[in-house]
């Protein structure tokens, strides 16, 4: 939970703050704005699960593990997996540039209305694309966090690892993985129902307001999904034990 909170807390800021930009800004920006904090999370959660998987291995096998030590020494591990959320950010940049296009066409005199009526297909296409890439980001947060958690960080060998699980397992893993969504799913409508139920009663027309109802509403927004969040990474784990070939063991790095 010391873990957990605080860096949802952290995700949780930059998406007020990416939502309140975007309240005055154009469609494009405002739609960059609606899946880059998304995409900018996936990164910092992918670095909070690889902690909290090895705090959880710890307490599976008795060992005391201080804050401290399982700070310094997982410097390496964030880090080397921490690039793995860079690809999926790059390749959003360039579906939304590419969306940018379909507005730009759309805002030709005369002929505009014509383009966003054929083209339409193609921001549709194109913001499919962005849901896909937050969905792979979810997967990648299942399946190589604990990769890289239980076992020696190779950059090489870890997508190799990760492969392995799905070989002649392929649907084990989607059910398990589809079975660690649940408390969040289900956490997560209700909060974000709450949430806009509060926002049509209490909502403010002014940016500034609210912004800080939106963060004032982040914080307990946060600390009810921190425990799904913690069973997500937990369960991470177990599937990723579960899912190995016999006869290979796991260990911490």
């Amino acid at each position: 939970m010391a873990l957990a909170f605080p860096v949802l807390i952290l995700c949780g800021i930059l998406t007020v703050f990416c939502r309140a930009v975007a309240l005055d800004a154009s469609s494009w920006v405002a739609m960059s704005l609606a899946f880059l904090p998304i995409l900018v999370s996936s990164g910092i959660l992918l670095a909070l699960g690889v902690l909290l998987i090895r705090v959880h291995l710890h307490e599976v096998k008795n060992l005391h593990l201080s804050l401290q030590r399982l700070l310094t020494g997982s410097v390496d591990l964030v880090m080397g997996t921490s690039y793995l959320s860079v690809p999926p950010i790059l390749a959003y940049l360039l579906l939304w540039i590419v969306l940018g296009i379909f507005f730009l066409l759309n805002e030709i005199p005369g002929i505009g209305d014509f383009f966003s009526v054929v083209l339409s297909f193609g921001p549709f296409l194109l913001i499919f694309g962005s849901l896909l890439l937050c969905l792979f980001n979810l997967a990648l947060l299942f399946f190589v966090a604990p990769a890289a958690a239980l076992q020696p960080l190779k950059r090489h060998s870890l997508a190799k690892r990760v492969l392995a699980s799905f070989q002649g397992r392929l649907l084990s893993s989607i059910a398990l993985f589809l079975l660690a969504l649940i408390p969040i799913v289900f956490i997560s409508g209700l909060l974000s129902l709450s949430a806009l139920l509060t926002d049509l009663h209490l909502g403010s027309e002014k940016s500034l307001a609210v912004a800080m109802e939106w963060f004032f509403i982040m914080i307990p927004f946060c600390a009810v999904l921190t425990p799904a969040v913690i069973f997500f990474f937990n369960f991470a784990a177990e599937s990723y034990q579960l899912l190995q070939p016999r006869g290979t063991a796991s260990h911490l790095p």
